[in-house]
Formats: C-alpha cells, sequence, structure tokens
C-alpha cells in the first residue's frame, strides 16, 4: 500500500513532492476530448484528494495542457505544489513561417482539437530560454520548479549543447530547482544522468509490471548518484489499464505478445483480489531510485479511482507469485521487500 499524500524528497533538489502526482498529457486532449471544464474540475479534484506535485509540457495538446493545469493552480498556495514543464519543443504559429533550422515534427497527433500550431523541435540554448518564458506565458505563473528536457531522442548532442547548459542556468541562477528530461527509453537518460548534471529524470513506460528494462542501468545509477526518478507511463500507454484486445502500447495498438503478457498479469492480480492497475501503480516506488508516481487523468472519477487504487492494500503473496511465474525480473524490488 502507498500513500499519494505522503511527501518524499525529490533527490538532493529540496524539492518535496507528493508520492502520487497528476500527469498533465490527458488534459491536453490526448486520444480524446477533454473541456476546460472537465479539466478544471479533475484538478481540483486532485488538488482536494491531496496530490500536490503536477507535470506538464508545451506538447501536450500544442499548449492546452499548460494553460489548463495553470488555470486551475493559479489562486492555489504556491510554495505547497510543486510544477514541471518540459523544454526541447517549440509551438509555432500556423500562419508563421517556420525558420529553416528547426526540425518540423508535423505528423499525426495523438492529441485532438489542438491549437493550430506546427510543433517543431530545437534544443538550442536560445530556444530552451524561449520555451521556458512561452510556457510561463500560458501556465500564467512566475515560475516552475521542474524542467524537462522532453524526448531528445535524436537530438542529444544539441541538447547536450544547448538544452541543459540552459537550464543549469536557469538553476544556477536560482530561477528553477531541479533539471531533468524525460523519455520513454532509459538509455539515453542514463547518458544525461552522467554527463547532463541532471537532478531528476522522468522515465515513462521503461519500468513498469510489463517492462522493467530501466533495471540495465539507469535505476542504478541513479540510486548511486542521488538523483530521482518520476516515474511515468506506469500503465504502459493502457495496456495495463485494461489489456483488452485494441488496448495501447507505447501509444500504438499493442502488439499480441505485450497483450499476452498484460493478460497474465492482470489474472495473476484476480487471483488476489487486486485491480492489475492497483499493482501498477505500487510497483515503481519499491526500488530506492523512485521518489514518485504520476498518473494522468481526465476525469474527476479518474484521477479519484486511481488515488484509491494507489492507497490499496496489495498482498505480498501477488509479488511472489509474478516472481515465481517469470513476470518479473530477477532482482526487482517489490513493495514488501528491500532490495539487495
Amino acid at each position: 500500500m502507498a500513500d499519494p499524500l505522503c511527501r518524499v524528497a525529490l533527490g538532493r533538489t529540496g524539492l518535496m513532492v507528493t508520492q502520487l502526482g497528476l500527469g498533465g498529457a490527458p488534459l491536453g486532449n490526448l486520444f480524446t476530448p477533454v473541456s476546460d471544464a472537465e479539466a478544471q474540475a479533475t484538478i481540483e479534484r486532485a488538488w482536494d484528494l491531496g496530490l500536490r506535485f503536477f507535470d506538464t509540457a508545451p506538447l501536450y495538446g500544442h499548449g492546452l495542457s499548460e494553460r489548463r493545469i495553470g488555470a486551475a493552480l493559479r489562486n492555489r498556495p504556491r510554495a505547497e505544489l510543486v510544477l514541471a514543464t518540459k523544454v526541447g519543443r517549440l509551438l509555432v504559429p500556423s500562419s508563421v513561417q517556420r525558420a529553416a533550422p528547426l526540425i518540423d515534427t508535423d505528423e499525426p497527433s495523438m492529441f485532438v482539437n489542438v491549437p493550430p500550431v506546427h510543433v517543431v523541435f530545437d534544443f538550442s540554448f536560445d530556444a530552451t530560454l524561449r520555451s521556458v518564458d512561452e510556457s510561463l506565458t500560458r501556465l500564467g505563473l512566475a515560475a516552475v520548479d521542474v524542467l524537462h528536457v522532453h524526448d531528445p531522442d535524436a537530438h542529444a548532442e544539441d541538447a547536450l549543447r544547448g538544452a541543459f547548459p540552459a537550464l543549469r542556468r536557469l538553476r544556477d541562477e536560482g530561477v528553477i530547482r531541479a533539471v531533468g528530461a524525460g523519455m520513454n527509453q532509459s538509455e539515453l537518460l542514463a547518458r544525461f544522468v552522467r554527463e547532463a548534471d541532471v537532478d531528476c529524470v522522468l522515465l515513462a513506460g521503461r519500468y513498469t509490471l510489463l517492462d522493467q528494462s530501466g533495471l540495465d542501468e539507469l535505476l542504478p545509477l541513479c540510486t548511486a548518484r542521488g538523483v530521482a526518478i518520476i516515474a511515468g507511463g506506469v500503465f504502459n500507454s493502457g495496456v495495463l489499464a485494461d489489456p483488452r484486445p485494441g488496448a495501447t502500447y507505447n501509444y500504438v495498438s499493442a502488439p499480441a505478445d505485450v497483450l499476452e503478457r498484460a493478460r497474465r498479469l492482470q489474472a495473476a492480480c484476480e487471483r488476489h483480489g487486486v485491480p492489475l492497475r492497483a499493482a501498477a501503480l505500487q510497483f515503481p516506488l519499491a526500488h530506492p531510485a523512485v521518489a514518485c508516481v504520476l498518473t494522468g487523468a481526465r476525469s474527476v472519477a479518474e484521477i479519484g479511482e486511481n488515488a484509491a487504487l494507489f492507497a490499496r492494500p496489495i498482498p505480498p503473496a501477488l509479488w511472489t507469485d509474478l516472481r515465481r511465474e517469470g513476470l518479473l525480473r530477477d532482482g526487482t524490488p517489490t513493495p514488501q521487500m528491500s532490495p539487495a
């Protein structure tokens, strides 16, 4: 059983975050639309439940998520919450001629009913500072606490030369409290831990009940260096929430082998009277590098259910069975035990 209201240190940053945080992608109309009123109510419900860690990004709804989260938090006591957003993608109005150096990411979007902008990669120093200013304008806030370099998969060198130095300058000046990186892979995050002087990383989908590949290098490295891991994508974009035909994994339809593994996890949970989502939400926190878990929600009901599942007792026998069935890697810490 995890306590969503428990505050823990975010690594060496001095920030204290609740163990459960609200991820802002669904509030940016991920896959399906959410009204302004629904988004506002969802964020207010998260606050009422005691959640004080909120994560967003310019990409989420092409600015919608930042605007909605900012509007809902603007009048809350600023010292009580921790807010993270990201850099690396600029939102260029469709009416503006795109500059040649910018790398256009226009492609079928996972976000629907979004503002008419072009999303472009730019990990340069100046663009990073511009991105921060634009995010603050959308949020309507004077500052954010954590800034992540967002998905620099094909742009690692640009990020190391531009975005990370810009964020470190902001941290050194006291403008932000923490420099991070957020990705759906662990290999580059490990490199950034070694080379970019980050305080935390947002690891999405690579340390879950379904995929523990983050154990190969990243999690031990973060433990050794005191870098906090924020676990995101704990439902692997949907398949661990409801492993039915058509469920998504890595934001596309889940392959047959992934779906079968998710169903085996679900069957084991059901034998112990545990919802699969409860196990998925609580599992990452057993590792000492993981400070907190982010969960996305698009409604009052969803965030309420996620908070309840996060606090639901889970019998230790479930983790034992998952290990026995080969559904957890050897050496994976589970909530009833500590790692060696």
